[in-house]
């Protein structure tokens, strides 16, 4: 009697896996990098081109798109950007639910007007954010993100050297997605598209 008590005890336990198999969502599966679980990139604490604090947790119910750059750039930064104003075209009205964002590097030349102007200029919804030289620091530091400001030339202008990757947040303020240079507007869109669907 006993050994059955224990075959049937068994055979309800296998139902019950099985059942918990058959929910269970399927795996998410993306074309850009999938940085899931970083134990960086948490959140930062900057000011939007309007003058409104911003960090993470204001955007929630968003996909986020983060990209490090300025606004003098020559040609990585307005490449990326236009690339990303592609990937929100292409999503159509799922573009509602995405925010992109650019976290200055240059926090002393691209003061909140030069900001205003630039980022939406790619599209009216992306908002530039800025810092101070400490908080700018900080945040780069907590993206693992590298920037170096050039020597001047004669007439005081430089460049600043930098890492041009763009990090993607889920709809829950997860930090999920690396976007680097290779990847397409189309293969941006289509994995922001999955991200929108998860649940939880």
């Amino acid at each position: 009697m006993k050994k059955l008590y224990q075959t049937i005890a068994l055979l309800a336990v296998a139902v019950l896996l099985a059942a918990c198999s058959k929910t269970e969502a399927p795996a998410q599966v993306f074309t850009l990098k999938d940085i899931t679980g970083a134990p960086w990139g948490k959140d930062f604490q900057l000011t939007d081109h309007n003058g409104q604090p911003r960090t993470l947790a204001d955007f929630k119910g968003k996909a986020v798109v983060l990209f490090f750059g300025y606004a003098n750039c020559p040609d990585m930064c307005p490449m990326t950007m236009y690339k990303l104003s592609q990937a929100m075209e292409k999503l159509g009205t799922d573009a509602a639910r995405v925010q992109v964002l650019l976290v200055t590097v240059d926090p002393k030349r691209d003061t909140p007007d030069i900001l205003k102007q630039y980022v939406p200029a790619f599209h009216p919804t992306f908002l530039g954010l800025y810092g101070d030289e400490k908080s700018t620091e900080q945040t780069a530091k907590e993206f693992k993100v590298f920037y170096q400001k050039q020597k001047p030339d004669k007439n005081g202008f430089y460049t600043v050297d930098h890492m041009g990757p763009a990090y993607v947040f889920d709809p829950q303020g997860r930090l999920r997605l690396f976007v680097s240079d290779e990847h397409a507007p189309e293969v941006i869109a289509e994995d922001l598209r999955t991200l929108l669907k998860a649940r939880g």
